[in-house]
Formats: C-alpha cells, structure tokens, sequence
C-alpha cells in the first residue's frame, strides 16, 4: 500500500513551470522509494509465500508497481 501511496504522489507531482525543479525533484524521490518498496516486497514475497499457485499472484502486484515507478523515472518524467 505505501509503494502505492508513492506511485500516485509521483503521477500527482507536475511542476508549475519552468522554475519549479523542487516538484520534479519530489516526483523522482517518489518514485525512486517507491521502486524500493516494490522490490523488497516482491523478494519478501518471494521467499516467504510457501504455495506455488499463490506466488505468481503476489508477485503480480509488487512486479505491476516496480514497472509503474520505472515508466515513471524514464518516459513520463516532468521536464522542465
């Protein structure tokens, strides 16, 4: 949840112009963390979901975030 709570405060964050570097900064760390979390989430997933039918459903989430916060950092990061 808070990997998603980051993600969206990454997508919300839009620089008012073309002075506001702080906004993309903010964006950037946003996404960053939120790239974290989603790692350590899948690996703790991975590790501690015993069940094999069960683990390509955990996975399917933190790996849908991971690739969310990517997108974010690289295609669709504010520019000044």
């Amino acid at each position: 949840m808070v990997a998603g709570y980051l993600e969206l405060l990454a997508y919300a964050v839009e620089p008012a112009g073309p002075w506001d570097s702080e906004a993309v900064a903010h964006s950037h760390f946003a996404a960053g963390l939120a790239l974290a979390l989603a790692v350590v989430t899948a690996l703790l997933s991975w590790v501690f979901v015993k069940a094999e039918w069960l683990r390509r459903w955990w996975l399917a989430v933190p790996a849908a975030l991971a690739l969310a916060a990517i997108v974010r950092l690289t295609f669709l990061a504010p520019d000044l």
